[in-house]
């Protein structure tokens, strides 16, 4: 799967009950299998770890490209008054401003999606911001929503291997959207209802994953496995941090998620229709 099984070493996700998000314009992960899903799903795709370990992967087409956009609007209205921030400073603070809103983002609500999506089924997509009347229409909210929907799709994949019994000690991020410390590890923890870290190592992606498999069959010891070499070997002392699931953040990302499944029969009407 592509350069899944190299992403798996890179962020230390070879070991049983752990596992890996990769977040940029698209989102996926991988979660290593105690033991094989009852039954087959057309949302679940099954690959394994490069030592042969069964994996879980919900992939998602769309993550940041619609964010992206907004950032860009949000930019060009900044520029109107004079101001002149640069696209880092742009993510950061609207990132940050999200953490101010509601858990449920009261009541705003946001797809992403600009191309289709195999977990919900969609051949196309039309990105969406709906909101009742008497939404609270902030700013903090509706960014909030915004990256609610980058991961919202690959909780619904997760919601299907929680339902089988899936148990995950530990999720590692990694990729643009966790840049900004804490926002997308607490809204990812409190989606997939399991700790997240991110590690300063984590970011060096595919390529540091063939480099760790190389020295580990150059200098793995006679039947040492792939998770304990990296464990003692490599990783062992890596910087990182640690983001358990919010209680309170857990059950709002439950109200969006709900309301956003209603979303997608609006979603499904609008590629019809636009």
């Amino acid at each position: 799967e592509g350069d899944a099984g190299t992403g798996m070493t890179a962020t230390n996700a070879v070991a049983p009950r752990t596992g890996n998000v990769s977040a940029g314009t698209s989102i996926f992960s991988m979660v290593v299998l105690e033991k094989p899903l009852g039954k087959v799903y057309e949302e679940i795709d099954l690959v394994t770890t490069p030592a042969g370990a069964p994996v879980a992967m919900v992939h998602c087409n769309n993550c940041t490209n619609d964010t992206n956009a907004w950032v860009g609007v949000l930019g060009e209205a900044a520029r109107l008054f004079g101001a002149d921030p640069s696209a880092g400073e742009l993510y950061t603070k609207l990132y940050e401003k999200s953490l101010e809103g509601e858990a449920d983002c009261g009541g705003v609500l946001v797809c992403n999606y600009l191309a289709g999506e195999g977990v919900t089924h969609m051949d196309a997509g039309r990105p969406l911001t709906a909101r009742a009347p008497e939404a609270r229409f902030t700013l903090a909210n509706f960014f909030k929503a915004q990256l609610y929907a980058t991961m919202a799709t690959l909780k619904i994949g997760m919601d299907i291997l929680a339902g089988e019994g899936v148990a995950i000690d530990s999720l590692t991020g990694h990729g643009g959207l966790f840049k900004t410390p804490v926002v997308g590890q607490s809204y990812l923890a409190a989606a997939c209802n399991a700790p997240v870290t991110c590690m300063e190592t984590a970011g060096e992606g595919g390529p540091y994953g063939m480099a760790l498999l190389a020295a580990y069959m150059l200098r793995g010891a006679e039947g040492e496995p792939l998770e304990d070499f990296l464990a003692g070997r490599v990783f062992a002392g890596a910087a990182g941090t640690t983001i358990r699931p919010s209680a309170a953040l857990a059950e709002g990302f439950d109200t969006y998620i709900r309301r956003y499944k209603a979303l997608l029969e609006v979603e499904r009407a609008a590629v019809e229709h636009l």
